[in-house]
């Protein structure tokens, strides 16, 4: 019997890993260009097939070739457990935070566990290989015929790169994805897991940075054009002496793009606030379904009596550091890398919210209820103007119970209160913990301790979204604990409270969220709709329709404190101001104000009544590029500091 060259078994078993995954993530294998994915895969299988057939022994072929196929089977097996879990793609720059795995090893391998299954299918063709290795060629063929097989595989490398021209001018169309946009995300759901990962490992080696177009960056329009009743909220920065000033071309084009944005502007709310104190929360994995009038009064009456934001995201990027990143910076969590370097703290943040409050004589502090060194909390707060951070590890373990899992928000805040409630002005900001997955009775403490109440509700969903409701419950209990005591103080009507969640409850499925949603939710974009708590006692309900998103979260707050600050340096925006709204997703997907655009699939669905101009999709995506870009730069080049030192 003819044996069957190796070629054919890597480029089979590919194209069945890539379906296979786009089955398990999407429930659609339509999902990528099936033609860029196939004259990708043309030329990488005979280029494998070419170095499994290099050696003289049979046997030094067969170990290749299981070399490849383990390695390729693992990056399969890996890219299908942190996507499905975690909510994001695996690239290269990810193993630059790979110290966080070690908090959650035992979690790592029960995800593994969970996933086998999927895994084993991802191992088939392996498996299959070996055990019928004995009808596989792992002869060494002549020097002719691998040189014809090499210029084969040019030759289909050169069809891939033709067949990339295909609708070129689309904002993400596969041309643009290989030559102009940097998106893990975007790559793996267009090329495939194979191809995107190619496309890692070149831009990671040589570099890649997404080309600025210094145009009209405003969600509006040229702002020039309004009637102003307000002015900016600006800092007296001289753009024109910057530019001046510098010869580095990156940072110069960082100071053109500031140059030639407005800003936004001041408005009815600014000032709102001013003089009084904040306490502002990162809520881990709060979401909108935990809302419950009866089970969270809390977090109801503060979602609902002060300002109302009704379109507000958390966009899920890179999991818990990714949200706190873009709630404390107003900056888009572009990737690991510049994640990575932000949590180094030695990123120079002046316009951070505690420098900010500093400058106005606050007294500041943070506090965690997990580790003081998990993501290195201990450093980026610092460089953010935190000098009094507390958390297990550095006095909070000896106030409350740290070896319980997840640890208790309520103790936490009844624990920390009287660090900063006699001040005469203080700004808090807590990072809380007990609404951490795993979201089952038996694993999660903070839902055992309110399972009793929860069950008493009379409430019929199913262990997941049960025991995630019960977890926030204590965060619920901790914020009226938390006001409890202001008012005790006398202190309630002079303190806002703020909170946002970091990302939705990923360990949650999508039918195990719409058990509880009020409304079908989907994957992409209305899974991580949310609530963003702005609010004081003595306010009236202000509703805000306008879109928003954590990166506004900063520029909002100190706009309503009537804060200086320079709302250009930021890209998130006031969400109480002029300037239009909008939310901006993983794979740079994103909704504003006039609708939603999926960028997988290059649709936009505007809202019931809208119109838009025929260029406005285009306009919005290169805006969304302009911002992850800008992001990026901002954090690489440490730019802040170039500016205001």
């Amino acid at each position: 019997m003819k044996k069957i060259n190796l070629i054919l078994i890597y480029f089979v078993s590919f194209i069945y890993m890539e379906f296979l995954f786009k089955i398990f993530i999407y429930d659609n294998i339509f999902r990528i260009s099936i033609l860029n994915m196939i004259l990708f895969l043309i030329p990488l299988s005979i280029i494998l097939g070419l170095l499994s057939n290099l050696w003289k022994s049979e046997k030094g072929n067969k170990i290749t070739f299981i070399i490849f196929m383990i390695v390729i089977s693992l990056w399969f097996s890996a890219q299908y457990v942190i996507k499905d879990y975690y909510d994001f793609y695996l690239s290269l720059s990810t193993f630059k935070v790979a110290d966080q795995l070690g908090d959650f090893a035992l979690k790592g391998v029960i995800e593994v566990l969970k996933r086998i299954v999927g895994i084993a299918f991802f191992f088939l063709p392996l498996i299959m290989s070996l055990i019928f290795q004995k009808y596989l060629n792992f002869t060494r063929k002549k020097w002719t015929i691998n040189l014809i097989l090499f210029c084969g595989s040019l030759a289909a490398y050169g069809l891939y790169l033709l067949g990339l021209n295909i609708n070129k001018d689309d904002s993400y169309s596969s041309y643009s994805l290989y030559y102009k946009v940097n998106d893990i995300a975007l790559n793996v759901e267009n090329f495939g897991v194979l191809n995107s990962f190619f496309i890692d490992v070149k831009r990671n080696i040589w570099g890649f940075t997404e080309k600025i177009v210094i145009d009209d960056n405003n969600l509006n329009g040229n702002k020039e054009e309004e009637n102003i009743d307000y002015k900016y909220n600006n800092l007296d920065i001289n753009f024109d002496n910057l530019l001046q000033n510098e010869s580095d071309n990156t940072i110069k084009q960082i100071h053109e793009y500031f140059k030639n944005d407005a800003g936004t502007l001041q408005n009815e709310y600014t000032g709102l606030f001013k003089n009084k104190n904040l306490i502002l929360f990162m809520a881990e994995s709060f979401n909108e379904i935990a809302v419950n009038k009866d089970l969270t009064p809390t977090l109801y009456k503060l979602i609902n009596g002060g300002f109302v934001f009704n379109n507000f995201y958390t966009p899920t990027i890179y999991s818990t550091i990714g949200g706190e990143f873009q709630e404390l910076t107003g900056l888009y969590a572009e990737s690991v890398s510049i994640l990575y370097k932000f949590r180094s703290g030695n990123i120079y943040f002046p316009q951070g919210i505690a420098n900010k409050f500093k400058e106005i004589d606050y007294n500041t502090y943070a506090y965690h209820d997990n580790s003081y060194v998990f993501q290195d909390r201990n450093k980026y707060l610092k460089s953010m103007g935190f000098d009094n951070f507390k958390a297990c590890g550095n006095g909070l373990e000896k106030l409350i119970n740290c070896k319980e899992w997840p640890q208790s928000d309520l103790s936490m805040i009844n624990a920390t209160i009287n660090d900063y409630i006699n001040d005469d002005h203080f700004m808090v900001f807590y990072a809380t913990v007990s609404g951490h997955a795993s979201y089952k009775w038996s694993s999660n403490a903070a839902a055992r301790r309110n399972k009793e109440e929860y069950l008493g509700a009379g409430l019929d969903y199913s262990e997941g979204p049960a025991s995630y409701i019960a977890a926030q419950m204590e965060l619920d209990k901790a914020l009226a604990s938390l006001i409890q005591k202001l008012d005790e103080a006398g202190k309630l009507d002079d303190t806002v409270i703020a909170l946002v969640g970091d990302h939705y409850p990923y360990e949650l499925t999508i039918d195990e969220i719409n058990e509880v949603s009020t409304y079908k939710k989907d994957e992409k974009v209305t899974v991580n709709k949310n609530n963003f708590i702005l609010w004081n006692n003595n306010m009236k309900p202000i509703k805000i329709d306008k879109v928003g998103s954590q990166l506004d979260v900063i520029p909002t707050i100190y706009n309503a404190f009537g804060i200086d600050y320079d709302s250009r340096l930021f890209i998130g925006k006031d969400i109480l101001s002029s300037e239009g709204g909008i939310a901006i997703f993983d794979n740079r997907s994103w909704v504003t104000d006039k609708g939603t655009y999926f960028a997988a699939r290059q649709e936009f669905v505007p809202k019931p009544g809208v119109t838009v101009e025929d260029d406005y999709v285009k306009k919005i995506n290169q805006i969304v590029n302009n911002k992850i870009t800008m992001s990026k730069l901002i954090i690489e080049n440490n730019y802040y500091k170039k500016v205001f030192k």
